[in-house]
């Protein structure tokens, strides 16, 4: 009987590429599966001390399981929730690292939405509140000449 592809993963077996799930990562497959540029991965080594990958001679860097987890929900944070580095950081020494993991925030601020300074907001978002700010500017002209 044939295991299927997510019992052989699960198991540690193979993926397609050759290695196990549990083998260590050179940043260029890591920055690879994360879909994201290396020179960005050693930038957030520099943000997040958390991210400590194993490095050999000259220099090589080796990613873990765990580190590469932690860079994926980095990065979920910064490129799709709209968290800066700033904001994450401040999530992480909120919730400590185990905030990070699982793909949820933890914690008790896990529930409320980050504080404005640590959001960045999209251009349809932003350009929906520049006119909404503009009409309210309007209203409180035409009751000031009320008054």
């Amino acid at each position: 009987m044939a295991m299927s592809s997510n019992a052989l993963a699960a198991a540690g077996a193979p993926r397609r590429g050759g290695k196990s799930r549990e083998a260590f990562r050179t940043i260029s497959e890591v920055a690879e599966e994360l879909d994201v540029a290396q020179h960005v991965l050693r930038f957030w080594e520099t943000k997040f001390h958390q991210i400590r990958p194993l490095k050999r001679g000259g220099g090589r860097r080796y990613y873990r399981p765990e580190d590469i987890r932690f860079l994926r929900r980095i990065k979920g944070l910064l490129y799709t929730e709209g968290y800066t580095i700033k904001g994450v950081q401040r999530l992480i020494r909120q919730g400590g690292t185990g905030a990070l993991q699982g793909g949820a925030v933890a914690g008790p601020e896990a529930a409320a939405e980050p504080e404005p300074a640590t959001r960045v907001l999209a251009a349809p978002d932003r350009s929906a509140i520049e006119r909404a700010v503009g009409e309210l500017e309007a209203c409180r002209r035409l009751l000031a000449g009320r008054g």
